[in-house]
Formats: C-alpha cells, sequence, structure tokens
C-alpha cells in the first residue's frame, strides 16, 4: 500500500524525515534501476535527505511524493554528470608493467589511446581559454571548485559555469565527430 501523501504535510517532524519513512524503499529502487549500483544508490538517497532537510517541514509542497522524485532526478543527473566528468586516474603499477612488458599491450590500444588523447586535445583548443582551463584542472588535476577559483582568482560559482559549458560542448562536439 502507498503512503498517502497527506502525511508528509502533517505538523512533526522534518519534511525529509517523514519522506525517508514514506518512500525510503520505493525511492531506493527508484535509483538502483537507473543506476545499478546499490552503493551509489544509497550515495544519491544520502543527498536526496540532505536536500529535503533544507526545506524544514515542507508545508509549501502541494504533491510531497512529485518532489520527492523530482529532487532524486536532479540529484541523480548531477552525480551521473561528475561520474561522466570526474578525474582521471592514472595506475602507475600498469604503467610500469607496460614499460617493462610492451608486447602485453596491443598496437590497436596504443593507437586508440593516441587518437582519444588528440581528439581530446582539439576539443579542448576549440574552447575559450579560461573554460579549458577549468576543464584541465577539474578533469585532469581533480582540484576541487574552490582550488580552482583560488588558481585562476575567479569565483566559485564562475568555475562551476565554464566546467559546465566546457562539458557540455565537449559532450556536442564529440556526438558531432559521431555522426
Amino acid at each position: 500500500m502507498r503512503p498517502d501523501s497527506s502525511e508528509l504535510t502533517e505538523d512533526g517532524g522534518s519534511f525529509a524525515a517523514r519522506a525517508q519513512k514514506l518512500y525510503a524503499s520505493d525511492l531506493h529502487w527508484f535509483l538502483v534501476g537507473r543506476l545499478k549500483s546499490d552503493q551509489d544508490a544509497r550515495d544519491v538517497m544520502q543527498e536526496v535527505y540532505l536536500r529535503l532537510l533544507r526545506l524544514g517541514k515542507g508545508e509549501l509542497i502541494r504533491e510531497p511524493r512529485a518532489y520527492v522524485y523530482f529532487v532524486a532526478r536532479q540529484v541523480l543527473a548531477q552525480f551521473r554528470l561528475r561520474a561522466a566528468t570526474g578525474p582521471v586516474t592514472y595506475d602507475s603499477e600498469l604503467a610500469q608493467h607496460w614499460e617493462r612488458h610492451p608486447s602485453d599491450y596491443a598496437r590497436d590500444q596504443v593507437v586508440d589511446r593516441v587518437q582519444a588523447l588528440d581528439q581530446l586535445e582539439h576539443l579542448l583548443q576549440s574552447l575559450p581559454s579560461l573554460h579549458s582551463k577549468v576543464f584541465v584542472l577539474r578533469t585532469f588535476e581533480g582540484l576541487s571548485w574552490a582550488q580552482i577559483a583560488e588558481r585562476l582568482e575567479i569565483s566559485k560559482h564562475t568555475v562551476k559555469k565554464y566546467l559546465y559549458e566546457a562539458s557540455a560542448r565537449i559532450a556536442l562536439l564529440r556526438r558531432e565527430q559521431r555522426d
């Protein structure tokens, strides 16, 4: 039986606590179905409830269930964007292995990696200079927004904006190249 959304708007406790009590199981499976990972779903759920905590009692929300899922979809989209544009990791042990045993690394893989790096370099050159710097610092050096803002002497808001714009532009250019 689905919970009655009117229970969410009643006085007593925070909106987030009541939403968690009523929708936790359904929301968990909603997220697992989209993320394919129980741990990722739990991480996203935690962020959803943290955002709902900001609402206090949530007395202005007319459709609580819809609002909870709206917030969940927003957090899910941001989670996916972070995962897609997250920092690139470097496996030094694997690099040392290939250095000692170059025959283990197929020539096709080397060519593919070089082509991918060339393509990324071309895409970065098509961006405005500051956008490209922000993207490289975040993606390849793994710096936080605050660290990038400090290094480039711009605001965190500008860093977020440039990172979003750079990621969107790179995704668009990649799609155009595939088509």
